[in-house]
């Protein structure tokens, strides 16, 4: 497909310094398609990956918000969040289901929290999807009304059941701790009518046992209670190894069983000074000490030595898990300033009055530099966290929302560039059938300078207007070609006059002729006409060849002279002059160390250049460049082996 950043005339040679048919470049195009780019792309999306902050804040607004974390949410496992990621809308739904069905409600919280942030995530993109499929059909004004999502209405139903059991959980967490609280109580009643009991020794004991296990399985009672109660509970379980009828080697066995659990205990409490998760360990630590708690007493003597060893491995992990929600709380803080910062320099460039399109792509490629420092900072306190999101998004929709209004007043000036460019193609319409060739020449020369000063267009027009102008020029430009077919014979003899010419410069006598003669050459080449556009370019290589030819018979005398004047240089050094001559080579050496890095510059350029349009007359030039820098480059080394093997004759003569 022809584009306008392939302007040319018809391939024909030019008459005369007038008749010569402009080539619009892709760098004379760049500023209409940068405003072509910017018109597509007004409403550009956010550069940086903002997809779980407003997933997140989707399934805020649509009502899925949980509320505080209970104790029991607190201690729950953590969801593997990349495994949700790889899943669909319906099996995210299907997951969510099954979870409510199976596990309970004080577990849930993060999962579910997981599973709404990777539903919204894939709910967004179908919306944005089907926004910009709705605008590029039904065009800019048409008020996009996304459709029901099935899935999503399905979602928020779980969700309602979901948040019905974990509050009806939590308001009666009170009534049923109070509950277990008159169950415990129960228990410690029962063991104290244990110790005077006269049943037999076995049901007894088993009757022991069976409270034990009662006691376990019995739920939390309230916080204030908790010492207390277990405070209580202790005491009786130790009166009825004291006061019971049992023989002795029944109750040191138990002893020595309770004695063996917690030693277990104090060992899985130390190790834990070894998990990589701080948080993991917290929470492990506490189901140990509820273990703790229901395992009987031990012999007196190990009492106090158990409790202080497995006390001094908590404390360790308390003081640990302290001290990095302190450390978090911190960091916390210090992104909260990082992330109010951002949002003071975003809401600038919101609000700053830009007032080109090169204005706001350079404001809109600082403001995605902002984004992506953003995303590099951590999260904020949570109860801030929302609240500076908010703030920046805001900031950032509020400048997209200024970039559209702007180039909604470029719309209006693209309208009237396309009225201008056709009255240009209605001119050139007017040109194409001229039969004076030179004036309009000149005149279609005119037209495209000026098509080139006026400023864009929709991209909707561009392909359609530019075909329009294009035409108009190329079929001026192929008539002007059929005209100026008739003086090929003309051409022809001055091919035959070139080709002459060439022998004779190879004939010639270049050394005692000089430079002169190349330049005379040179000048009756430049007087024979055209030739015809076949051949023009093998008989200018031609003409090339016998010209470099020519210099490079020059050079190489000029080389010999060069090289003769040095040797008389170094012959008068000899004599007492080391030191001369040692400078004279380290001077030679930089320059050949110099006109390498020169060589390689060149070189280097010539890949850049390979990749441009119309580049080969560049390039044709620094090769010679670099031909001729070799050529020095040879013969300073020469000179450098020169120095060297005069130095070694004199190193050999002082020997």
């Amino acid at each position: 497909m022809t584009t306008e950043n392939s302007f040319h005339a018809a391939p024909v040679e030019p008459i005369g310094d007038a008749d010569n048919a402009l080539n619009v470049t892709v760098e004379d195009q760049a500023e209409e398609s940068a405003a072509l780019i910017d018109e597509t792309n007004v409403e550009a999306a956010i550069a940086a990956d903002f997809s779980e902050e407003d997933a997140a804040l989707d399934a805020e607004k649509a009502g899925l918000a949980i509320g505080e974390e209970t104790q029991e949410e607190l201690s729950a496992a953590d969801v593997d969040k990349d495994d949700l990621s790889s899943k669909t809308k319906q099996e995210l739904v299907e997951l969510f289901e099954s979870l409510l069905a199976t596990e309970p409600v004080q577990i849930l919280r993060k999962s579910v929290e997981a599973i709404k942030i990777a539903f919204y995530k894939l709910h967004r993109a179908e919306v944005d999807a089907a926004r910009r499929n709705f605008e590029a059909e039904a065009g800019e004004g048409a008020e996009f009304v996304p459709q029901v999502d099935a899935l999503e209405v399905k979602l928020k139903d779980l969700f309602k059941l979901y948040r019905t059991r974990r509050d009806e959980y939590i308001s009666n967490l009170d009534s049923i701790k109070e509950e277990n609280l008159k169950v415990k109580l129960a228990i410690i009643e029962e063991l104290k009518e244990l110790v005077n009991s006269d049943e037999a020794l076995n049901s007894t004991f088993a009757k022991f046992r069976e409270l034990q296990q009662r006691w376990k399985d019995t739920g939390l009672v309230p916080q204030q209670k908790v010492k207390d109660v277990w405070e209580t509970y202790n005491l009786h379980v130790e009166n009825f190894y004291n006061f019971i009828k049992i023989n002795k080697e029944l109750r040191d066995l138990d002893l020595k069983k309770n004695y063996e659990q917690k030693i277990q205990l104090c060992e899985q409490a130390e190790a834990l000074i070894t998990e990589p998760s701080i948080v993991e360990a917290f929470h492990k630590l506490q189901k140990l000490h509820d273990e703790w708690r229901e395992t009987g007493p031990v012999a007196n003597e190990y009492k106090e030595v158990l409790w202080e060893r497995f006390k001094t491995a908590s404390s360790r992990i308390n003081k640990q898990h302290q001290e990095y929600f302190d450390a978090i709380k911190q960091e916390q803080m210090k992104n909260l300033e990082l992330k109010s910062e951002l949002c003071a320099k975003t809401e600038a460039l919101a609000d700053h009055p830009y007032s080109s399109r090169k204005e706001w792509n350079k404001a809109s490629e600082r403001l995605i530099e902002i984004q992506k420092i953003w995303r590099t900072i951590g999260f904020a306190p949570k109860k801030d966290n929302t609240r500076i999101y908010e703030r920046f998004r805001a900031a950032c929709d509020r400048f997209f929302e200024a970039k559209r209004k702007f180039y909604e007043g470029v719309k209006s000036e693209m309208e009237h560039n396309l009225q201008l460019k056709q009255e240009i193609c209605e001119a050139a319409e007017a040109l194409q059938n001229s039969e004076d060739w030179k004036h309009a020449t000149e005149e279609l020369i005119a037209l495209q300078a000026k098509w080139k000063q006026v400023g864009a267009v929709s991209r909707r027009y561009a392909d359609q207007v530019w075909k329009r102008f294009r035409a108009a020029c190329d079929n001026f430009f192929e008539r002007k070609a059929k005209h100026f077919a008739s003086i090929e014979d003309e051409h022809e003899v001055n091919l035959q006059k070139k080709l002459a010419l060439i022998e004779q410069m190879h004939a010639a006598d270049i050394k005692a002729g000089g430079y002169d003669m190349i330049k005379d050459f040179q000048r009756r080449w430049s007087e024979i006409g055209y030739v015809p556009i076949k051949q023009k370019d093998a008989v200018q290589k031609k003409y090339k060849e016998a010209v470099d030819a020519m210099f490079a018979v020059l050079r190489g005398s000029e080389r010999d002279r060069s090289m003769n004047r040095f040797k008389e240089r170094l012959q008068g050094m000899k004599s007492g002059a080391e030191k001369r001559m040692r400078s004279e080579r380290e001077r030679l050496y930089n320059k050949v160390r110099q006109m390498e890095q020169d060589i390689a510059l060149l070189e280097n350029n010539i890949g850049f250049f390979s990749k441009s349009k119309n580049a080969d007359a560049m390039i044709a030039d620094i090769r010679d460049k670099i031909a001729k820098a070799k050529q020095e480059l040879q013969l300073t080394i020469e000179k450098i082996n020169l120095i060297d093997s005069y130095s070694s004759e004199g190193g050999d003569s002082k020997e």
